[in-house]
C-alpha cells in the first residue's frame, strides 16, 4: 500500500494519480498520521464502491459498539436489564 503526505499530494499530484491507478489505494498522511484513503474507481463502479465503503464503515461502527459493550460489561446483561434500559430510554424521550 502506498502512503503519500499532503505536501506530496499537492506537489506531485500527477505521480500520485499514476500510483493510484496502479495500486488502487493510496493512504494520505498528515504529520505522519493517516487521514484519508484515496481509492481508484470508474464511472461504472462508483456507486458500488461507495456502497462498499459505507457498508465497511457501518461494520466498523458496530464492531466498536460491541467492543465498548464488552468493556463496560453490558454484553453480560440479562434480558430484564436490557428491557429496563430500553424502557428508561423511551420514558426519557417522552418526558
Amino acid at each position: 500500500m502506498k502512503f503519500v503526505s499532503i505536501r506530496e499530494l499537492r506537489s506531485r499530484s500527477a505521480a500520485v494519480w499514476d500510483d493510484l491507478a496502479e495500486s488502487k489505494d493510496v493512504v494520505v498522511t498528515s504529520n505522519g498520521k493517516p487521514i484519508a484513503i484515496l481509492s481508484a474507481t470508474t464511472p461504472t463502479t462508483l456507486e458500488a464502491s461507495l456502497a462498499a465503503l459505507r457498508l465497511a464503515r457501518a461494520q466498523l461502527a458496530v464492531a466498536a459498539m460491541q467492543e465498548r459493550s464488552r468493556e463496560a460489561g453490558i454484553d453480560r446483561w440479562s434480558l430484564d436489564q436490557v428491557n429496563t434500559e430500553i424502557d428508561d430510554a423511551r420514558r426519557q424521550r417522552r418526558d
